[in-house]
């Protein structure tokens, strides 16, 4: 009893709510409430060849594959969590969006056989800014549902790069262009790499 009363203090003081909708109704580990879960727009892309994404980046380099999990949208919980994951150091996101994405591409033949998860890395000044790198948070997630490792710091990003999110598609890959290196190709050589 005495449990029930702290736990119900502690849920009225620092209540845990979706980060969809704002619920209060919802287990305490989970970041959606199950309205919010059930209505992600998931892709399915992961169990398709030739889906939109891969068709991306045909002609610009070669891919085995390619997965985007959610379809993304103004106002959409997706959004949110993605806010939530890069603007408010809600890390937490980062894990469980890594362990739905994780769970896809476990479940689909098209991505087994992968040696290592690389978060593709941000410029230095961005990251200590942020204070991370939330491509290697959700590739932590990842990694925990896949039993995959991580690779962090042979992939570096040798320039800055503008921010993304007011530009076209042509104007994103002009503004990477030349952006990435490798440190050391002999510990990516002979590897199937999965790039998040």
């Amino acid at each position: 009893a005495i449990k029930k009363i702290w736990n119900d203090t502690l849920h009225l003081l620092y209540p845990h709510i979706c980060m969809g909708c704002g619920s209060d109704i919802l287990a305490r580990e989970s970041q959606l409430c199950a309205r919010c879960f059930v209505n992600l727009p998931v892709t399915g892309f992961s169990r398709h060849a030739n889906n939109p994404i891969e068709k991306y980046f045909w002609g610009r380099i070669p891919v085995t594959a390619a997965h985007a999990h959610f379809y993304f949208g103004k106002g959409l919980v997706v959004q949110q969590l993605n806010h939530q994951l890069k603007y408010k150091n809600n890390k937490a996101v980062g894990i469980f969006l890594g362990e739905l994405m994780g769970r896809e591409l476990a479940d689909s033949i098209r991505f087994h056989g992968i040696d290592a998860l690389i978060p593709l890395p941000r410029f230095p000044d961005k990251e200590r800014k942020r204070g991370y790198n939330q491509a290697a948070i959700i590739c932590n997630g990842m990694s925990s549902v896949m039993n995959v490792p991580v690779i962090t710091g042979n992939l570096i990003r040798r320039r800055y790069t503008e921010t993304q999110t007011k530009k076209h598609r042509v104007e994103r890959w002009e503004n990477v262009d030349g952006s990435f290196e490798v440190k050391d190709p002999t510990l990516f050589k002979n590897k199937h790499l999965l790039l998040v």
